[in-house]
């Protein structure tokens, strides 16, 4: 892999710097989001896990990507709004990304480069679960 998935920069979506190490030890939900997608009510579910099994060692991660049918079209703070209003959202959310192509952010082509044929997002709410002890899946 060409950078340590660890160390690949990230920003919170409030613009605070962030890793994947931050959460070391833990095993990460890296999901890729969207707001007006058919399966933003997955936010709900997301939620839910991020209570239940995030004192056991899991931590869901929102990634916001607008790279499948513009279904992701507000500035940060209207999607932080966005989740907060509408689904509780408390986990970690990060800053919009591009999951795909030639703006591609760092983290997402560590998860392609590592598992090429599970990591290649097709869609809004693929999951990869990654970590404590973990390749990329």
């Amino acid at each position: 892999m060409s950078q340590d998935i660890e160390t690949i920069p990230l920003k919170r979506i409030d613009g605070t710097p962030a890793t994947l190490g931050d959460w070391a030890g833990q095993v990460r939900l890296v999901v890729n989001v969207a707001s007006k997608c058919g399966l933003t009510p997955q936010y709900e579910g997301l939620e839910k896990l991020h209570e239940e099994l995030g004192p056991k060692g899991l931590t869901v991660m929102g990634f916001p990507a607008n790279n499948f049918g513009a279904q992701e079209p507000g500035a940060n703070s209207e999607i932080a709004e966005f989740c907060t209003t509408n689904f509780g959202v408390k986990f970690p959310m990060f800053e919009k990304i591009s999951v795909k192509g030639e703006d591609q952010h760092p983290l997402y082509a560590a998860l392609v480069e590592a598992q090429p044929k599970a990591a290649a997002s097709n869609d809004d709410f693929r999951k990869r679960l990654e970590g404590y002890g973990m390749k990329p899946a």
